[in-house]
């Protein structure tokens, strides 16, 4: 691990890392608990606008709960996060540009590219010292509800516990869709879909529940009424609060039966 080590109050350290993969060096977060560990890994996948300051403080809030949280920028290849000039606060009229910003780091992260990548950040948790011995739990959120659910499949023996938030292009009639891993995972899975998302229509959600329940995974999935895409991130217009706050419940839930 290389980065300074910063303690906060609440009992949680971070720190800024590099990890070495195949196609380069990933910048990522790293959260955890200030307190004699080892604890539960988990892994968490960045929205397309990526590694940030509030993504830093979900992590935060997650390693608060005991556990260690690694954030990787999966946009790496295209330099360090962040990728592209963010505002402090993203509003609608804002996001078309900053999406067409994102258009090639986000279509050059190929399933294959970014499968490989998990597997070196599963194995950069698992030989931390600060980690317990087992599998570890994965959250995404936006794009990275698709990654998590990916990584989930990829490598069943390495995750107990996956889950997704205001998830896009979750279960599409593409031959590389997410949702096509399903026969491959061991894991349990919970995701919280938000009603107001063009990116994860009604149709998509069906698909993705039969699925699922086809293939004999354990899952549980929530539609959250009036929730728009990315109400998980309250430095974009699209944050809810109560829909928020119902995804800790559901996420720190599942992480405490499974991690």
């Amino acid at each position: 691990m290389t980065g300074r080590a910063v303690r906060r109050p609440g009992a949680v350290a971070s720190a800024e890392v590099t990890i070495p993969t195949p196609d380069g060096a990933a910048d990522a977060y790293l959260a955890h608990p200030a307190t004699e560990g080892p604890h539960p890994a988990v892994l968490l996948y960045m929205d397309a606008f990526g590694l940030r300051p509030h993504l830093r403080s979900m992590a935060d809030r997650l390693a608060g709960a005991g556990y260690v949280v690694l954030v990787p920028n999966v946009f790496y290849r295209h330099g360090p996060a962040p990728v592209v000039e963010l505002p402090d606060f993203i509003n609608p009229a804002e996001r078309p540009e900053i999406f067409r910003s994102l258009g090639e780091p986000a279509r050059t992260l190929t399933p294959q590219g970014a499968m490989r990548d998990a597997a070196v950040y599963l194995d950069w948790l698992a030989a931390s010292p600060l980690t317990a011995d087992g599998p570890a739990g994965v959250v995404g959120y936006c794009m990275g509800a698709g990654l998590a659910l990916r990584t989930a499949g990829t490598h069943p023996d390495r995750v107990a516990a996956a889950a997704g938030f205001h998830g896009a292009h979750l279960a599409t009639d593409a031959a590389d869709s997410p949702h096509l891993v399903a026969d491959r995972i061991t894991a349990e899975l919970y995701f919280g879909h938000a009603d107001q998302d063009s990116t994860n229509p009604a149709e998509q959600i069906e698909r993705l529940d039969k699925t699922l329940t086809e293939a004999g995974v354990e899952h549980r999935a929530e539609v959250y009424a009036g929730a728009h895409h990315g109400f998980t991130q309250a430095d974009t217009a699209m944050y809810g609060a109560e829909a928020s706050e119902r995804h800790w419940v559901a996420l720190l839930e599942l992480f405490g039966r499974r991690l």
